[in-house]
This record gives C-alpha cells, structure tokens and sequence, in this order.
C-alpha cells in the first residue's frame, strides 16, 4: 500500500487567530487558487495585505520566472504596506531564484507582521523564510488554515518531501465497475458534468500519463478540450516495447514523451528512430520483465519538475501503479449503468486470498455531478 506523503510541518501558532485572520486567509487562498492551471513548477501562492482593517493590497503567482505573490500585493499596496499585516499561503521564498527573495521584499516595505499558513516544504527555503522575518523584528505566525494550503499544492509537496509527483488517478466506470464494453466501446459512460470535471483535473497536472494499451485501443490526443488554458499538459505513455504508431494523434501538438524498457535489437532501434522522427521523446526506464520501472519513472518526472501526474489509463497500467503503491489519490466517476461481467474492469491485479491483501481507501469527498458520482479516495497506509 502506498506510505503516506511527508506533510509539511507548520510550527504551532504563538497565538489564538482572529475572525478576521481567517477571513483574510481565506482571501488569499482563494487568489492561490487562481494560479491552479499555470503555475508549475511552483506552487500556488496568494497574498493579502491588510492595513487598520482595510485590505490595501493583494495578488496571487501566476507563472514560473514572473513575481511572486507577496510582490504582486505589495506593489498593489505602495506606501500602504508600511505597517501592514501579509496574509500569505506558503512561507516567504528567502533564496535567489528566478526572482529575488520575497521575505526580504516584505522587510523593506515595512511590514510588521506575517500571517504564514504553512512552511515551504522546499529545502532551499524551509524556514529560512520565517527566520528571516524574525531577525527583521517581525512576528512571523504559522499555521492558520495550513491544511488547505497543503491541499493546494500536494503536487509541490509531493515533489519536495518525496522527490516524486503527486499521482492522481482518474477512471470512469460504471456501477458494477466497468470501464468499457467488451468489445472496447466506452464512449460515453459517464455524462457531460463528469467529463468537464475530468477536463479540469487534466489542466491543473503537469503531466497525463497513459499506457501503451491505451493509444492502440482509442487513439486519443489527452490534450486539455473545451477550456482556455495557456499550456497542455505534457503528455506520457508507458510502452515498454515501443508499440505506439508514429501516426498516433498523442504525438501530434508538440509531441509526447514514451517510457520504454531496454532498446537491445535493430528492431527496438528502428522503431524508436521512427517515433522520434514522429516528434516522440524517447525515455528508457528499464525494470523487471521488460516491463517499465514506475517507480524509477516517477523519480525521474520528479526531478523535471513535474508536480502533478495525472493518470488516466488501462487496467494493466493502473493495477501496476496501484500495486507498486504509487497511486497517492484516485478519482472515480460513477455512472448509473451497469455494463454486465464480459466488459473491461478497472485494475489487472493479482487474485488476493485475505482480505488483509486487499488495498483500502479512504473516501476525502463524495459528489454529485450530473447523473454521475464522483469518489475522490486516498490509499489508507497499511
């Protein structure tokens, strides 16, 4: 069963938090939010700052390279946020990256008190930022409403702690756990409400990844539709023999990456030559079997910067990743259909004799959209 993910420590607050301290959280958690689609690989950042009761200044951090959130509120703020209170959702950054260190940038405006929810769980930063604040003589306050923020950027914590993505799992099935019909039909199980939620689940990973046995059977693009997004997602297919046609519509619209096991003949060779003349990157994980290394992959996709993988695939590629004890969070979309024992199920996994074996989730959130159910679970640690 997967372990449970590293959270990241916030200090025990030094004092009880206000309505108001909530209140303004909240607000800037809600610009975070804003960044859910373009951000990676950082994290979804929101800042408000607050003056005598007023709110005097507030933004969020939309990309990669571009200023943070602490520097978009203080420069809506100017002379006002002198004095002021910064409600951020994540520690202030006190090292030199892409952009200067926003702890440094809240001391010389003035600020006189930081509201944190929770640490960065980044090593270059990881309470360097508070202390820094501190040294400054400013009262720097840990923890107020830190599950939410963790919530916003499991992905980026994930990443930190783990060296890994965040894996989120999505599959639509119906009542009796079925994902196709047997002779493969699947369109549509779910309606149009679950479908756009599933849209929106694609467009905040970095990365989809499906197998191999998934492009054969549907040919699908997994690119992000019916939303105005900035950027796809990068797209990535487990295929361990190098199976996928150069035709496949995946590798259209900048390409795909395929993850294979060891290129040994002349064979391997010319396919993989003609898959990167299609536009296909071409990345050798080797494991056991021939099979590919999942778990070698996801540290590999850690160390690109890939927050979150979303992961929509086959029964072989899930129970592979479910059975490694890399599924970190699945989403199941339930439909009102029953499609009878000869249609395809959810996960290829190995007959269990006790119920000990067997993998139990925890369920975070239970919705309607639509017709249709969405479970959103959590692996419980064994």
């Amino acid at each position: 069963m997967t372990s449970a993910m590293p959270c990241a420590r916030s200090m025990k607050p030094r004092r009880m938090f206000s309505a108001d301290d909530s209140r303004y959280m909240a607000r800037a958690l809600q610009l975070a939010e804003r960044g859910l689609y373009t951000t990676m690989p950082n994290p979804r950042v929101g800042c408000v700052l607050v003056k005598d009761g007023h709110l005097v200044g507030e933004g969020f951090h939309e990309r990669a390279g571009q200023p943070h959130a602490e520097v978009h509120a203080l420069r809506a703020a100017g002379q006002a946020a002198r004095g002021a209170t910064a409600f951020v959702t994540l520690e202030p950054c006190s090292h030199h990256g892409r952009t200067p260190p926003c702890a440094h940038a809240l001391i010389d405006a003035g600020v006189v008190r930081v509201v944190i929810a929770m640490r960065d769980p980044n090593p270059q930063v990881a309470g360097r930022g508070i202390e820094l604040l501190t040294l400054a003589g400013i009262h720097a306050e840990v923890g107020l409403m830190a599950a939410q923020a963790t919530e916003l950027n499991m992905g980026f914590i994930s990443r930190m702690t783990r060296g890994r993505p965040w894996v989120r799992l999505k599959t639509a099935s119906s009542l009796d756990g079925k994902t196709a019909l047997g002779n493969g039909v699947s369109q549509w199980i779910t309606g149009p409400a679950a479908r756009a939620d599933g849209q929106r689940l694609r467009a905040r990973a970095c990365a989809v990844l499906t197998g191999v046995g998934t492009v054969l059977a549907d040919d699908p693009h997994m690119t992000v539709r019916d939303m105005e997004i900035a950027r796809q997602p990068l797209r990535i297919v487990v295929d361990s023999q190098l199976r996928t046609p150069p035709t496949a519509k995946i590798l259209r619209d900048d390409g795909a990456w395929l993850v294979c096991g060891e290129l040994k003949t002349t064979a391997d060779r010319a396919r993989r030559d003609a898959l990167l003349d299609a536009g296909a990157l071409i990345l050798e994980q080797p494991g056991a079997d021939a099979r590919v290394d999942l778990a070698a992959l996801l540290q590999e996709l850690g160390s690109r910067g890939i927050n979150e993988l979303h992961v929509e695939a086959g029964a072989t590629l899930n129970g592979a990743l479910l059975g490694a004890g890399r599924v970190d969070e699945w989403i199941a979309y339930l439909a009102p259909k029953v499609l009878g024992d000869p249609a395809r199920g959810l996960f290829a996994l190995p007959e269990y004799a006790q119920m000990a074996q067997c993998h139990d989730f925890r369920i975070q959130d239970l919705r309607q959209l639509g017709d249709d159910i969405r479970l959103t679970l959590r692996p419980i640690s064994s």
